[in-house]
């Protein structure tokens, strides 16, 4: 493991949390194994005050770090996304041919190595399938302009416009960058959920893997519209 990768903080927005976990062992903890109750029991049935029973604590003191769960699973997701940034950053920057980044790209934001990401408080692999079968909860809300305009989803964008950018190196006359990047992103956390609860409904097992696809389909693309 890059031993850059455990050390650096995942960037946070400061309005997505009353006070910042990481600044006490109680937020740590309640990182972590509010990461495991969720994996364990799912969003919908996850509230603060079971977390605050896994943890021996009420669940006041869950709410003194987070206004309520939406704001924990926005903290959470940003941190997945914030450390896929810095992958991208670390693996794709010293790679002077554009085909060869973009191959490099897809296959780190379609099946990322969890192993290569490391916190004491964050298990990364379990954070992965919550990513999986949760992510799109942070952003399907009446409130989703409002927090977007607030900057809450401002590393996810960031990651769809480094595959954009990557993309128009390879084919500057490509016209729909953004559109294929953001649709590989979403596009290949639903493979994963297909490939474990849908199996008859893709092409996606034990031997295709989400990033076989899309480093399939990309190359297609954009060889074909050049």
């Amino acid at each position: 493991m890059n031993p850059i990768l455990k050390n650096i903080k995942p960037e946070i927005h400061d309005r997505i949390f009353l006070k910042d976990p990481v600044s006490s062992e109680l937020g740590k903890n309640i990182l972590k194994m509010g990461i495991l109750l969720i994996d364990e029991i799912g969003f919908e049935a996850f509230t603060f005050k079971k977390l605050g029973e896994r943890l021996n604590t009420n669940e006041s003191s869950v709410y003194r770090y987070f206004d309520n769960k939406h704001k924990f699973l926005l903290y959470i997701s940003t941190c997945y996304w914030s450390w896929i940034e810095y992958l991208l950053v670390l693996e794709t920057t010293n790679l002077e041919d554009p085909k060869e980044r973009l191959k490099k790209t897809i296959s780190l934001v379609t099946t990322p190595n969890m192993d290569k990401l490391s916190l004491d408080y964050i298990d990364f692999s379990i954070l992965y399938k919550i990513i999986i079968s949760e992510f799109t909860k942070t952003f399907l809300t009446k409130e989703v302009d409002d927090e977007n305009h607030e900057g809450f989803f401002k590393i996810y964008k960031r990651v769809i416009y480094r595959i954009a950018d990557t993309i128009k190196e390879v084919n500057p006359n490509y016209c729909y960058p953004e559109t294929l990047a953001s649709n590989m992103v979403e596009g290949a956390l639903h493979q994963h959920f297909l490939k474990e609860h849908f199996k008859t409904i893709t092409n996606c097992n034990d031997s295709i893997s989400p990033t076989d696809f899309y480093v399939s389909m990309v190359t297609t693309i954009l060889n074909n519209s050049i």
